[in-house]
């Protein structure tokens, strides 16, 4: 995978914003029109202290002439205020939480749409957790921040502004100590917010890792009691366990430090508003009043500070899972379809002209190949392991480009079909066939999504798998399980052939299933395949000889080059690299027969 998603870029965070933001329009949707209403609540929540001095001093603060009318109107006109923050508090917060749930269901939409189109290349360079983690706890990450850390902020900001400049009407000397006070924490936050920043990058990190230790062992279960090797898959769970655990301590150790100091400013804010308070009362007539009043517009000020420094740290966490997020997103797709794509004509040949192809920094795995496959041809590939065979069905099915060269489907060069075309025309049935913890029905139409109940008991019965159909308990409603484990490996093949011959593609390629199954659902799969592959072209991976002397032709790949091409007799009588595999694979078919029958199909590769 590209570098980008496998370690996310360093890009500042007011850049990660303003591209997180882009990504996600609807989060700004009415905007200024929230922040008018938290405007206005935070404005009655600090108009409040006036309505404090004015009762204090010219209400109950009057000794001579107590206006106990003027007192009950400030009270009504307070309850009133708090009504109104009450309102326009609530109305902001639903507009934001609205605003939030949509850009983010739109990025997360986006992010796991981008994934399915980056090659299965791209996929196969990045563990399954962290993709999933961005697609999920990255993003609920981000919607946290702005449902609650964003109202925070918008809040705190507005309140701090209006606090500040009722401070300065009130009394300017004192504005003057409370700034004054918080100067060096504000010097200390950027500081402080990069170094959380880098801090919560590993956090955000680790959890993607975390999520692939638990979730591989979940999958592979089977395999690890088979082996029994619980401790040590209980250990290296424990371990990345452990280094989340570490790595979130360090970050809230740094959080705890910016909290802690803006609680220490506040505190110093009061005592020296307190003190040089009661010095201008003494000296320059500063009213009970206006230092009581002040005293409260000090909370209403430090507080949000406080808040405001909780709010850096939650920031810094949303902004990494951000940009985790934005770095899947922008990672380039290194399969695209064609801009303006070609109509495929009537032909289905398939040509190859010097094909050459190499996986990242690494050597060529097909090199100069060049070959025409007929329309309607039956074709084997054979081959050792790591000759290239899969990589050339990949090539053909486009789900990799070649690093050079060109395939042409019919007279269309093959990056210039669109994919949907592509998909219908050609159709990859890999060894084992995916299945969705869903119904055989719904398992299917992934081969055509509008066939009818009728139309899949017809594939089935073409197939000539009504038998084995009859098997199942609910029938077309049986649940096949997580990936299909509710059926034997045999079966999932079964479901797989079924699915493909649904979707009625033109060109079949497929790699042959090694693993071994009961001889009657072999009879069932040959049966099956035999059907699927009349009157189509076939590419197959031919893992089995018996495969390759039954095709039309036979392709020989060894170190990724064709190095054989001709009919299972010809090659044989060439005494070259598919006589010697023949010769491996009669020898082992002689020994088989002297061995306990295990039902397991003779394998090509040796």
């Amino acid at each position: 995978m590209s570098e980008s998603c496998q370690t996310p870029s360093r890009r500042g965070s007011i850049a990660v914003i303003r591209e997180g933001l882009k990504h996600s329009p609807e989060v700004l949707d009415g905007l200024w029109f929230t922040i008018v209403l938290a405007a206005l609540s935070t404005a009655g929540g600090s108009i409040i202290s006036l309505v404090v001095r004015d009762v204090l001093d010219r209400g109950l603060g009057s000794v001579v002439d107590l206006d106990l009318e003027r007192t009950a109107r400030m009270v009504m006109i307070a309850s009133a205020l708090l009504v109104i923050v009450a309102i326009t508090s609530r109305w902001s917060k639903v507009r934001i939480f609205t605003a939030a749930e949509m850009g983010l269901s739109t990025l997360r939409v986006k992010a796991f749409a981008h994934i399915h189109e980056l090659s299965t290349l791209t996929q196969n360079a990045q563990r399954r957790g962290s993709l999933v983690a961005r697609v999920t706890s990255d993003v609920d990450q981000v919607s946290q921040f702005l449902q609650f850390a964003g109202i925070l902020l918008i809040v705190s900001v507005g309140q701090m502004v209006f606090a500040l400049i009722i401070m300065a009407v009130m009394s300017w000397q004192l504005t003057l100590v409370v700034m004054l006070c918080f100067v060096p924490l504000v010097l200390s936050l950027k500081y402080l917010a990069d170094t959380m920043s880098r801090a919560y990058d590993k956090v955000r990190a680790s959890v993607g890792t975390l999520l692939a230790v638990i979730a591989e062992p979940v999958v592979g279960a089977p395999v690890i009691k088979s082996f029994g090797i619980e401790k040590r898959t209980q250990a290296r769970m424990d371990e990345a366990i452990e280094e989340n655990y570490r790595l979130n301590v360090r970050a809230q150790a740094i959080t705890s430090v910016t909290f802690g100091a803006a609680i220490v400013v506040g505190g110093v804010a009061n005592a020296a508003v307190l003190l040089i308070g009661t010095w201008l009362g003494v000296t320059q007539g500063l009213t009970l009043g206006t230092l009581v009043a002040f005293i409260f517009l000090i909370g209403l000020f430090t507080g949000p500070a406080q808040m405001a420094t909780q709010v850096i740290a939650d920031s810094q966490n949303a902004i990494a899972s951000w940009r985790r997020v934005i770095d899947v997103i922008e990672t380039p797709i290194d399969v695209v379809e064609a801009a303006q794509p070609e109509r495929l004509g009537t032909s289905r040949d398939l040509r190859i002209e010097n094909v050459n192809f190499a996986y990242p920094d690494g050597p060529l795995v097909v090199q100069n190949v060049s070959l025409t496959i007929g329309a309607r041809q039956r074709v084997a590939v054979v081959g050792e392991t790591g000759s290239g065979k899969t990589t050339f069905a990949k090539l053909l099915t486009r789900l990799i480009d070649p690093s050079s060269g060109e395939i042409y489907l019919g007279d269309v060069r093959l990056d210039r079909v669109a994919f949907g075309e592509l998909r219908d025309c050609v159709l990859m049935v890999p060894q084992e066939g995916f299945l969705f913890d869903a119904t055989l029905a719904e398992n299917l139409r992934y081969g055509k999504a509008d066939a009818s109940d009728g139309e899949l008991l017809e594939v089935i019965d073409s197939l000539g798998l009504t038998d084995w159909f009859s098997t199942l308990p609910h029938g077309l409603a049986t649940r096949v399980g997580q990936r299909g484990e509710s059926l034997s490996a045999g079966e999932r093949q079964l479901v797989a052939l079924a699915r493909s011959a649904l979707a009625d593609p033109d060109i079949v390629v497929l790699d042959e299933a090694t693993s071994a199954v009961d001889p009657q659902t072999e009879l069932r799969t040959t049966r099956a395949l035999e059907v699927l592959l009349a009157n189509r072209t076939s590419v197959t991976i031919a893992h089995r000889l018996s495969t390759a002397e039954n095709a039309d032709r036979v392709l020989v790949f060894d170190d990724g080059r064709l190095v054989e091409d001709g009919t299972h007799a010809e090659l044989v009588s060439a005494a070259g690299v598919y006589a010697r595999l023949h010769s491996s694979w009669v020898a082992q078919a002689r020994l088989a027969v002297d061995a306990p029958a295990d039902g397991g199909p003779e394998r090509i590769e040796q």
